[in-house]
């Protein structure tokens, strides 16, 4: 990576398995570390939240991640798809919106969704 590279965080909030717990949690840890690579982005931290908190402010990963975005620590927020942030549609757009509004993009890691350019609106 070059000198260049921009700090980012990874943030991984997916729904546990009943066979292979830590399965969802792994692959989209993998996916987001393959997804900054390719882009040059430094990931500073990795943050993961259990899922089922519908509000990403209740959770404590997410705070960190507001917490590094409010404080200017990152650039990028590294996510692998909308529903990581909330599946509540309007929380999901408040939390980009608020984290754009501090400068940082919102990208997501997910081919299907990266191929498309990959960032929150």
């Amino acid at each position: 990576m070059s000198d260049s590279a921009t700090e980012a965080v990874l943030y991984v909030c997916a729904e546990r398995g009943t066979q292979t717990p830590a399965l969802a949690e792994e692959r989209a840890l993998q996916e987001g570390r393959a997804f900054a690579g390719e882009r040059d982005l430094r990931l500073g931290e990795e943050i993961t939240d259990h899922f089922g908190e519908v509000d990403p402010g209740k959770r404590p990963g997410w705070q960190r991640v507001r917490g590094m975005v409010a404080r200017g620590e990152v650039t990028t927020v590294i996510v692998r798809w909308p529903n990581a942030i909330s599946t509540d549609q309007e929380l999901r757009y408040a939390e980009i919106a608020w984290c754009q509004e501090h400068g940082v993009r919102v990208q997501f890691s997910w081919a299907p969704l990266s191929e498309l350019g990959g960032q929150g609106r």
